[in-house]
């Protein structure tokens, strides 16, 4: 970590990690194609469940990333006891509240449906795709934390072992849930549940191999001290996806306000369209960012800052150049992208393309808020860390989804997230400038 070439390594430790992270995206891509195929409230129903989705992800993210920094940190220094404390409280405590999510929400899904944006004719589906998705919810938290553990430590090649055998078996259980048993939506989710279970079962015998930090009953040692220090590594994570959620759940209840009347469902499935769509494309850069958090980590414990400054700037240049080619590419064929989800909603297919159109257009902006964030993350930065996680989809999305539909109806829905994505470089920019000069000149003084 500390010695091989900056670039090299990155990409090494970044493969498996985008790997690992395309194929998450693929479960949801998957069974927005299956569901497609029998209706437009369907597929409506499936993007209702992303906020509850990223709901999970924000716990599993913010114990996994919080734990799985200390952890990187702790091996940097040769601390392999209190990496398995940490490994141990991060993994135990997300799995207990989602327990506890399960418990709460499973009774009561029609309410969960309407609170996360479902309108009345979309509700049945919704709940059909979150039943499962909700009484997996302790194994799906706790997975991601595992995955984001081992990622951290430098074993992200088993991480992403897990996660691709459960996509590969979602992929082969949708069609025979949603069509050959007849479950319908309710298929798709019990494809997405049985999946995720089976790579958490892969992730949690990944603990158990001898290059990695283990996880036993013996060290879940709960303790204030602990939590800080997770808390301290995971809050950006935790405040980004919140963020998420929230914008997620507006978007559902903005998408429903302002189509045409009889177009809502039609609405909510095209912008759920597009969200999987550029959730795919982003989980390329989000994989080949977080590639370099392990070597960030090591380096930055070992106060060899200049090998820090240089695995940033590599991450943001070919972040950058990805993004530029894959929006160049979805601009120009908008329409028959989204028309392989749902060919025969002409409705879907025309809001669908001018959404994806709008959202290209910024969306090579991203990588820098990106690459710059998870760098402050890593580096225990935790203010601007957490003040550039929650920029894109808090401080700017929100509003702008609020702000922007009142002077261009559908049309400001459809721009809310490229405009949020402008402000949000130009929030990026300077500490993007500030901490590659700080890192430069503190590796000069040693």
């Amino acid at each position: 970590m500390t010695q091989r070439p900056v670039k090299l390594l990155v990409c090494k430790l970044a493969i498996p990690t985008i790997i690992a992270m395309v194929t998450t995206a693929l479960y949801n891509i998957v069974d927005a194609a299956f569901v497609g195929r029998l209706s437009t409230e369907g597929t409506a129903g499936i993007g209702i469940s992303f906020g509850y989705m990223t709901f999970i992800q924000a716990l599993g993210f913010f114990f996994g990333h919080g734990s799985g920094n200390y952890i990187s940190r702790a091996l940097g220094a040769k601390d392999a006891s209190s990496a398995s404390v940490v490994a141990s409280v991060g993994f135990f405590t997300p799995f207990i509240l989602g327990l506890l999510a399960a418990i709460i929400c499973l009774p009561n899904l029609s309410g969960l449906s309407r609170l996360l944006g479902a309108p009345a004719e979309v509700v049945p589906y919704a709940n059909d795709y979150l039943c499962f998705i909700v009484a997996a919810t302790p194994f799906m938290m706790s997975a991601l934390t595992l995955n984001n553990q081992l990622r951290l430590q430098g074993n992200a090649s088993f991480g992403m072992i897990g996660i691709v055998s459960g996509a590969i078996l979602n992929i082969a259980l949708d069609p025979l849930f949603i069509f050959f048993f007849g479950l319908g939506v309710k298929g798709a989710s019990l494809a997405t549940a049985v999946s995720q279970l089976f790579a958490w079962s892969l992730l949690i015998f990944g603990t158990f191999r001898p290059e990695s930090v283990h996880i036993t009953f013996d060290d879940f040692k709960p303790s204030l001290k602990v939590y800080y220090e997770i808390f301290r590594g995971g809050l950006p994570s935790l405040f980004r996806q919140l963020f998420n959620c929230a914008a997620a759940v507006s978007l559902n209840y903005c998408a429903a306000l302002y189509a045409a009347p009889g177009q809502e469902a039609s609405a909510v499935a095209a912008f759920a369209v597009v969200t999987r769509i550029m959730m795919f494309a982003f989980s390329v850069v989000l994989g080949f960012c977080q590639g370099f958090q392990p070597v960030c980590g090591f380096n930055y414990g070992a106060k060899l800052y200049g090998r820090v400054r240089e695995s940033y700037l590599f991450a943001f240049s070919v972040s950058l150049a990805f993004l530029s080619v894959i929006s160049a590419i979805g601009y120009i064929f908008a329409p028959q992208i989204v028309a392989l989800f749902r060919a025969e909603d002409p409705v879907l297919i025309e809001i669908g393309a001018v959404t994806l159109r709008w959202q290209c257009v910024a969306f090579p902006l991203v990588s820098l808020c990106t690459s710059t964030n998870m760098l402050f993350q890593n580096i225990r930065m935790t203010g601007p860390a957490t003040l550039l996680s929650i920029g894109r989809n808090g401080l700017f999305f929100l509003p702008a989804i609020l702000i922007l539909p009142l002077f261009y109806g559908l049309l400001g829905v459809q721009m809310a997230q490229a405009v949020a994505d402008v402000f949000t470089f130009m929030l990026s920019l300077p500490y993007a400038i500030w901490i590659s000069r700080k890192l430069s000149r503190d590796s000069k003084q040693l």
